[in-house]
């Protein structure tokens, strides 16, 4: 057997350097997006028409046949195209067409026959087209509908209890949806979708805005800037506790919504819980204040929340979108979550040493909260600044937020010049892979209609009401995500909320995603598993010998989400209703 050769440093990274410039090609292929579907065009004559669902949404791939002049074998079969659930027959030049028969079948939905009449006969043997008016199918609930929804909600259920790695759990579902379909030649009913079909579920525009940042905060955090924020958040308080968490927390939810709330605690968190012991100070009362107003402040921009990147990629909706619409919002929640924290921990705090710290103590958070590279950290400033501006503008030019991502990425790499390999191992896969891997098990329960039955509960129940559909969402996007875990939730939700949209009048200006924004987000503050940038802060914390339990979070967190839930249904009402968005 041969040596596999040894690549050296210099080697590895062009190498690497190449694969991030391969990710953003495409990424910009992303940006701007296949082009419409264009119908071809002949001198005979041709069939069209349009599929859809209950919920007006397109049909993918639904089989057409069509059969002319009584035989009983198809002329031509075509799936229907997943964009806007069109197809298009065309038959040959001079052919005499006296009956023409088109059957629809879906594995999914009822099968749907349907014959020309003497006036679409009439255009075709003209060499007209002739067009089907739009077909709706209804749903046919399979064994496949049942295996779909009770392997999703039996992920949620190994994540919520924690019997799994999230990762691991959504992976599991992923093999045993698509392992079904292995058996579907014996037993029709049990298939759900392919292997291509899945992947066209995968927002990949997320993936790489994920990546991308994640690649940009470990450049930066090299510098030592976070740990230079959280120490001079500690002399700005003067020893003070109380003024110490309100100013942790403002840093906190203005990082998060710059960076993400994940990111955020992963470096705010170790910190914390340093400065929090030197003052004498269960770690605990400042880590839960923290992680909540990280939660809330991520809600005002695009990247500040798994949630808005899913969000906004679903309904196109940009940095400054969020920036513009949910901002004022956010800060009166984050006001009244401040509020209710100190009230709620003064007693604990009071025990406090009040700031009369060691000289060890002393020297040992100065020397942690130091500028390690100044030089880096100028370039990186730049390239962030850069990318922010990226963020606000690039929509303008119909640039994805991704397309910036990778971009900043790859100037990091290329002008601050971190050790490109340490930046690959920072990058989260397996939290890359549990994103790709809930968007394949959202698609099952989408593909299988479980999301059109709730669509249609829903719908039913707001009626026409763009109020009651506003207080219906926030609230139960608000409770659920502390049941299911907000990311799963919004994932599911958002195919809903699309459908809300369109038949609801008024609701074109995208409140509804705005209101699943501020429900799911703010609903993950209510429970430990509510958010992943609280299981993050309790990993870390647990690992200090500091556990933070369930219960525990629970108490804090429930009456915190009822507050600033209350806050943001106030502020979507009055700028949707009053200001008119």
């Amino acid at each position: 057997m041969l040596p596999f050769p040894r690549i050296q440093g210099k080697t590895r990274r062009i190498i690497l350097l190449l694969v991030l410039l391969i990710c953003l090609i495409g990424a910009l292929a992303l940006s701007f997006g296949d082009p419409a579907p264009v119908s071809a065009q002949g001198d005979g004559a041709s069939l069209t028409g349009v599929v859809l669902d209950a919920q007006d949404q397109a049909v993918c791939d639904a089989e057409v046949s069509v059969m002319i002049n009584g035989s009983e074998e198809p002329y031509d079969t075509v799936p229907t195209h997943c964009d806007d659930g069109s197809f298009f027959i065309e038959f040959a030049p001079g052919e005499e067409i006296y009956s023409l028969h088109v059957e629809i079948e879906h594995p999914h939905f009822d099968a749907f026959e349907w014959d020309a009449g003497s006036a679409d006969l009439a255009r075709l043997n003209l060499g007209a087209t002739a067009r089907v008016e739009t077909i709706v199918l209804e749903r046919h609930i399979t064994i496949a509908f049942w295996i779909a929804t009770l392997v999703f909600v039996a992920v949620l259920v190994f994540i919520a209890a924690e019997l799994l790695h999230n990762t691991l759990a959504a992976l599991l579902g992923v093999a045993v949806v698509l392992m079904t379909g292995a058996f579907s030649r014996f037993i029709p009913g049990l298939f759900i979708f392919d292997f291509e079909h899945a992947l066209s579920y995968v927002d990949f525009e997320v993936i790489f805005l994920v990546m991308g940042m994640m690649i940009v905060i470990a450049a930066i955090e090299e510098t030592g800037i976070f740990q230079w924020l959280t120490y001079q958040s500690y002399r700005l308080s003067g020893g003070k506790v109380w003024l110490l968490v309100i100013i942790l927390m403002c840093t906190t939810a203005v990082t998060s919504a710059l960076l993400d709330n994940i990111t955020t605690m992963l470096l705010m968190t170790p910190l914390t819980i340093q400065i929090s012991l030197a003052l004498g100070v269960n770690p605990i009362s400042l880590l839960i204040p923290e992680v909540m107003a990280s939660n809330v402040g991520g809600i005002a921009t695009l990247i500040g929340t798994p949630t808005n990147i899913l969000i906004g990629s679903y309904a196109g909706l940009g940095f400054n979108d969020f920036l513009a619409n949910l901002t004022v919002g956010v800060l009166l929640a984050q006001a009244v979550l401040i509020i209710y924290v100190v009230l709620r921990y003064r007693k604990g705090w009071s025990k406090a040493t009040g700031g009369e710290l060691s000289e060890a103590l002393l020297e040992r958070l100065a020397e942690a909260g130091k500028i390690k590279e100044p030089k880096k950290l100028l370039r990186g400033g730049i390239v962030f600044a850069l990318m922010i501006f990226g963020f606000v503008i690039g929509e303008k030019f119909h640039m994805a937020p991704a397309v910036i991502a990778i971009v900043g990425a790859v100037l990091m790499l290329l002008w601050v010049a971190p050790d490109v390999e340490t930046m690959m191992q920072v990058v989260d896969w397996t939290t890359l892979m549990f994103f790709i891997a809930l968007f394949i098990l959202v698609g099952a329960i989408q593909e299988v209609g479980l999301l059109s039955i709730v669509a249609g509960a829903i719908g039913t129940l707001v009626g026409d009401s763009l109020l009651a559909a506003v207080l219906v969402l926030v609230w139960s996007a608000a409770i659920l995500s502390g049941v299911i875990a907000n990311i799963p939730f919004t994932a599911a939700m958002l195919p809903v909320v699309g459908f809300l949209t369109r038949t609801i009048p008024g609701a074109d200006s995208m409140v509804l995603f705005y209101t699943l924004s501020v429900g799911s987000a703010m609903g993950g503050n209510s429970s430990l598993i509510g958010a992943s940038a609280n299981m993050v802060t309790a990993g870390i914390s647990e690992r200090a010998g500091y556990r933070i339990t369930y219960m525990e979070f629970l108490k804090v967190g429930f009456p915190a989400m009822l507050l600033t839930v209350a806050v943001g249904s106030l502020w979507l009402l009055i700028h949707f209703s009053i200001f008119g968005g």
